[in-house]
């Protein structure tokens, strides 16, 4: 298994010597490795069984340092970078060569955000380049939110994860993308469609889920347990499921007819912050239960709900 530490000196040494380190932001934990480098962006895809189709994402400590790998900025995206950045915001934008094309799948576009978590933003400030990270799981299994879900997957794999404590947000960035300056999303996450469009009015969202994306998180299998994950009405779901088979997430309430062990309530009050939060952890602690099948309801399709919807729906397609 991996180290797992606060060392910032430690992960910046093992950074510059091409190896992995996971590292923490407010949305999920990364698998970190110099953005520049060809041969350490294949480890990255090599230890999450990553397939090269699929684009990673590019960090950095500041705008000014986006600047230094992409191309241009246009207006909406320069407002929505001072608006919310650090935070959990990926820019799609046209690249600079000095980005390689494994980081892009040979697209002109790279995705690049500036995180909000302190340790890696200090880390990031050490470093003479960039780090591609994309979420430190398996490749379409459940994103981690915690440095131990880091381990239990990835801990053969890496030398150190760099321990920030929970994450924040809970799930991955929201992705904003342009054509001919009209602005896209291109994956729901932790910053709201009515966000961006109170900075910038409206935006058209595209969650494309064909198996040439155009951004990370596109694909139509993602975030995936192994158990089968139904999702519906609860209550019409277990009318042909044996209840002790089976494991709930709920958005509020629990099932009076359901073990308590065998649910996970992302938000007894309703919160839906607290909700994106508990999401991937209540996916994982279910997966490692004795059950057949996981079976959850969506949350309200506003604000967050709509990110928490669309993993959930990325978790049971197979």
């Amino acid at each position: 298994m991996a180290e797992i530490g606060t060392d910032i000196d430690k992960a910046r040494t093992l950074l510059m010597q091409g190896e992995l380190v996971a590292i923490p932001t407010e949305t999920v934990y990364g698998l970190a490795g110099n953005a520049l480098n060809e041969n350490t962006l294949l480890k990255i895809f090599s230890a999450k069984n990553r397939p090269h189709f699929d684009p990673l994402i590019v960090h950095v400590h500041s705008l000014e340092q986006a600047n230094e790998y992409v191309e241009n900025i246009n207006a909406s995206a320069i407002k929505l970078a001072i608006k919310f950045w650090p935070g959990p915001l990926t820019l799609l934008l046209p690249k600079k060569k000095i980005i390689p094309d494994l980081v892009t799948s040979g697209l002109d576009l790279v995705g690049i955000r500036y995180p909000d978590n302190s340790l890696t933003l200090a880390l990031l400030k050490q470093l003479p380049f960039p780090l591609a990270a994309p979420s430190a799981n398996p490749f379409g299994y459940i994103s981690p939110t915690t440095a131990q879900h880091v381990n239990d997957q990835l801990g053969g794999k890496i030398a150190y994860i760099l321990d920030g404590g929970p994450c924040e947000v809970g799930v991955e960035s929201t992705i904003v993308g342009f054509d001919k300056d009209e602005p896209f999303i291109y994956r729901m996450g932790g910053l709201t469609q009515e966000e961006i469009e109170h900075e910038i009015g409206p935006v058209t969202v595209q969650l494309n889920a064909s198996s040439n994306p155009k951004s990370p998180g596109q694909l139509a299998s993602h975030y995936a347990p192994q158990k089968k994950l139904l999702l519906g009405n609860l209550n019409d779901l277990l009318k042909t499921h044996f209840n002790s088979e089976v494991g709930i997430i709920s958005f509020e309430k629990s099932l009076s007819n359901i073990k308590n062990e065998n649910q996970r309530v992302l938000s007894k009050n309703g919160n839906m912050e607290e909700a994106a939060r508990n999401l991937f952890a209540a996916l994982r602690e279910l997966d490692k239960l004795e059950i057949e099948t996981i079976l959850a309801e969506f949350v309200p399709d506003i604000g967050l709900g709509k990110a928490i919807n669309d993993r959930l729906k990325r978790a049971s397609s197979r």
